[in-house]
């Protein structure tokens, strides 16, 4: 299952740099593309707002 941005997210870009695939997309509240993403985690690992996790 992909990891998800909630709208916790303040677009501050610092996840897309970090996405080894390119899943993220930028607006005004990220996106993960669910058919790119490889649940490694690292967007979430660098997120300082804490808004990027797997849906439960």
């Amino acid at each position: 299952m992909a990891y998800v941005i909630g709208n916790d997210c303040i677009a501050c870009g610092t996840c897309i740099d970090e996405c080894p695939v390119g899943a993220i997309s930028e607006g005004d509240i990220y996106s993960i593309n669910p058919d790119m993403c490889t649940e490694c985690g690292t967007c979430a690992s660098v997120c300082p707002n804490e808004a990027i996790s797997l849906p439960e």
